[in-house]
């Protein structure tokens, strides 16, 4: 399936527009990554459990959008965007929705 942040694929004809589909992730992070990305921002560097967390979260929100695109006979998904939000009472909570354009193509 071809997902792109363009409004169009160049090279190939839309010929139905299937609706507007999302994937959303709600993730947890747990004590341990907190303590440990604390560490890390107290030393310098990066935080690669959070950064791990956020490419898995990522990932799994184009996929259920890929895969919603699929169910209603889609073979692409235009004008993708992707969100980020920080959820919870102590901020512990990451959001990722990832939403565009079912479409159907040809060559």
């Amino acid at each position: 399936m071809i997902v792109t942040t363009t409004p169009n694929i160049e090279g190939k004809k839309i010929v139905e527009y299937k609706g507007v589909v999302f994937g959303e992730v709600i993730a947890g992070i747990n004590f341990v990554k907190d303590f440990f990305a604390g560490i890390r921002n107290v030393v310098g560097g990066r935080s690669a459990t959070y950064e791990e967390e956020l490419t898995q979260a990522r990932q799994n929100a184009m996929q259920e959008m890929q895969d919603r695109a699929a169910y209603l006979g889609a073979n692409a998904v235009v004008s993708v965007d992707i969100d980020y939000e920080v959820l919870g009472s102590g901020n512990d909570m990451l959001m990722v929705t990832a939403s565009g354009t079912a479409v159907y193509y040809q060559d």
